[in-house]
């Protein structure tokens, strides 16, 4: 076999799909824990200075924060080693596929084997669709905090009475940020637009947005995933079932 011949056969056994899931996998779990540990730390901070007079009534929140940021570091060293076991599983089911009739084959275990991951990656999938779901929260309330910032300039620029515009408000204890005898737990008019100038607000929405961007591409890989793998395992069961083991 020549240079060539066997260059072809190395690229012909690379499992592209797996490939393509694993890079897509990384770069969204980098955004994820990396925009996300920093966004939780920036939120502590926007929240504490402007929302809560009284440490106590921010205790349990810091404790939250504190407590997700570790399980940040959980998730990264989880899927950073679930991902390099994702593709080697798809290097040998690839090659299973492609090279029944040489001298690597498929066996009773591999499917099994494949089967195992298939199940494992459907399960996280379903998981982290609820935690895609759950980073949209603080998005949303930072989200409804602009507009309403918005709303109150251009309430400002069209009446010349403060009153107008003061009783606009946003409040941190309905998005169950703060409990609800937290004092004073909201900010208005004038101060909650001179929040929204201030670059903790601004680097704190960017972060979440890059985490939410994050969240969705790790669910797009392990959707990937689950494709890849129920292909080539349905392909390993047909050919079982054609005697090629």
């Amino acid at each position: 076999m020549g240079c060539y011949d066997c260059c072809i056969r190395c690229f012909w056994a690379v499992p592209y799909p797996s490939l393509v899931a694993t890079l897509l996998l990384y770069a969204g779990m980098a955004l994820f824990c990396g925009c996300g540990h920093e966004a939780l730390s920036n939120t502590e901070v926007l929240v504490e200075t402007y929302f809560a007079r009284n440490t106590q009534d921010f205790t349990i929140m810091a404790s939250f924060i504190k407590y997700f940021q570790y399980v940040i570091y959980g998730l990264a060293s989880f899927f950073f080693l679930y991902g390099i076991l994702l593709l080697a599983e798809g290097f040998y089911t690839t090659s299973a596929v492609k090279q029944t009739f040489g001298e690597f084959r498929s066996t009773h275990c591999g499917r099994c084997i494949s089967l195992t991951f298939i199940i494992v990656t459907y399960i996280l999938a379903f998981i982290w669709l609820a935690v895609f779901a759950f980073t949209a929260i603080p998005l949303f309330f930072l989200f409804n905090m602009e507009q309403t910032c918005h709303n109150i300039n251009l309430l400002a620029e069209t009446t010349p009475s403060i009153n107008q515009h003061g009783w606009i408000c946003i409040d941190a204890r309905q998005y169950g940020l703060l409990p609800w005898n937290a004092m004073p737990g909201k900010a208005c008019g004038m101060t909650l637009a001179s929040i929204c100038k201030t670059s903790e607000y601004h680097v704190t929405y960017d972060l979440y947005i890059a985490t939410f961007a994050g969240a969705g591409v790790t669910l797009l890989a392990l959707f990937v995933y689950l494709a890849a793998t129920t292909y080539n395992y349905a392909v390993l069961r047909f050919l079982g079932r054609k005697g090629v083991r």
